[in-house]
């Protein structure tokens, strides 16, 4: 009884090469269906998106292990995974080209201070998304931010504003300090 057991727990129902072979096709047509949905995907992630992610996973096991519930081959497919990702990962660091294809390019979602609706529209960024990455960034305002990229990984950089609002404000008041000083200093002369 006890050798059944353990011989059905790794005795691979399909042949290796279909082991290894449906975890490939499975991971690039992961890839390229997240390269389609958009950089917001990867790194803004609403409710909505994490109930994709999580029933995507379960959607494909089958695809990946065929009929097979053996634990060789769940290790085979996992292996396969593991090392389908080594490589490439390896290969978008080593090729800029191969990495705008898969990641796709930055792009702009405020220019010179001011939204660039057709860009927020594009990558489904709402200006409430936009204010609410610019606050964890530590600004407390669009108003203080110059430029901000949608990155090809998915996350939100800002650039502020040469002076910020609050070293113009700051500046101002020097200035002003220093027209009263010279102004106090003519009046006692």
């Amino acid at each position: 009884m006890h050798m059944s057991l353990l011989q059905s727990m790794f005795t691979l129902e399909p042949s290796v090469v279909e082991k290894v072979l449906r975890p490939i096709m499975v991971y690039v047509f992961l890839i390229a269906g997240l390269r389609l949905a958009g950089k917001r995907e990867m790194a803004q992630m609403n409710p909505f998106d994490l109930v994709v992610l999580l029933t995507i996973s379960n959607t494909v096991q089958n695809a990946i292990i065929g009929k097979d519930d053996s634990v060789t081959g769940g290790l085979i497919g996992a292996a396969t995974l593991l090392l389908v990702n080594h490589i490439a990962v390896r290969l978008v660091y080593a090729h800029k080209g191969i990495q705008q294809v898969v990641e796709g390019t930055p792009t702009e979602l405020i220019k010179n201070g001011s939204r660039v609706t057709a860009n927020l529209e594009a990558e489904l960024v709402t200006p409430e998304e936009l204010e609410a990455a610019a606050l964890k960034q530590g600004f407390t305002s669009l108003d203080e931010i110059e430029r901000a990229v949608l990155e090809a990984g998915g996350s939100m950089t800002f650039y502020p504003k040469k002076p910020t609002p609050d070293e113009a404000r700051d500046e101002a008041i020097m200035q002003r300090l220093d027209r009263i000083s010279a102004q106090l200093a003519a009046l006692r002369a």
